[in-house]
């Protein structure tokens, strides 16, 4: 997908449809009889349907963008047809680093992601990451340096991706940490998905402390110690259960 330039004729055309066709082989096992009732006709003529891959690749220190990443998880399998792959980046410091900073133990159940050539398997990729300065963490930003092969053969070009994030304030870069990783997308040829406001009401809620944006969903970690509320999971399940839709219907096309 998405490495297209202009249309190519083959070298296998078909005759015309005026020509006439050759007689149907009886020992074919795929031909139909020629009185067969019409169901048998569409069955005949049906191809299986594939399922579709949806990766979820995040960086979470705290544990925060991870929540957001499950919940999304359940929201994109809820739509049928589409199968949810939760992975991790690697992380790039180091244990005694990570344990002065507090960093609780990573979950193993939810695995590093092998090779940055994996994601060509997928249909649609979401990320998510902590802001770092109202940009992705260094962890999130040294995978994507790391796609340099997929970058060279436009491995991920037209694939459907988007961004969901966890900041420190509320004006930490909800925005602005999706806004600059576009960047990122657009060397690729990936299609950015943003939510829009198609969580409807919940996105104008102003009687509660929320994270999240038009460009995806987001969490406020304030100083580690606040977990996402209901409304911030909820969006994020909705992200979820939109991205698949959207990868769905774009591989109908």
């Amino acid at each position: 997908m998405g490495k297209g330039g202009g249309c190519v004729p083959s070298k296998k055309r078909q005759p015309p449809a005026t020509t006439v066709a050759a007689a149907p082989s009886s020992s074919s096992a795929a031909a139909v009889p020629r009185d067969a009732p019409e169901e048998a006709l569409d069955s005949a003529a049906e191809e299986p349907r594939r399922t579709l891959r949806l990766y979820i690749v995040f960086y979470s220190m705290y544990g925060h963008v991870e929540a957001l990443a499950r919940h999304a998880a359940a929201g994109a399998g809820a739509v049928e047809g589409v199968e949810v792959v939760l992975r991790r980046v690697p992380e790039t410091l180091s244990p005694e680093v990570l344990e002065k900073m507090q960093a609780p133990d990573k979950d193993p159940a939810v695995p590093v992601i092998a090779a940055p050539a994996d994601l060509e398997e997928a249909d649609g990729v979401l990320f998510g990451f902590p802001t770092r300065y109202g940009a992705m963490a260094a962890q999130m930003k040294a995978f994507f340096d790391s796609t340099g092969s997929l970058w060279e053969k436009q491995g991920l070009a037209g694939k459907p991706a988007g961004f969901f994030v966890s900041t420190g304030t509320q004006g930490g870069g909800q925005e602005t940490t999706a806004w600059t990783a576009i960047t990122q997308l657009v060397h690729h040829g990936m299609l950015f998905v943003p939510i829009g406001y198609t969580f409807g009401s919940g996105m104008f809620n102003m009687d509660d402390i929320r994270g999240g944006s038009p460009y995806g969903a987001g969490v406020f970690a304030g100083d580690g110690s606040r977990q996402p509320s209901e409304a911030e999971l909820s969006l994020a399940e909705h992200q979820g259960r939109y991205m698949a839709a959207f990868v769905k219907k774009l591989a109908q096309v």
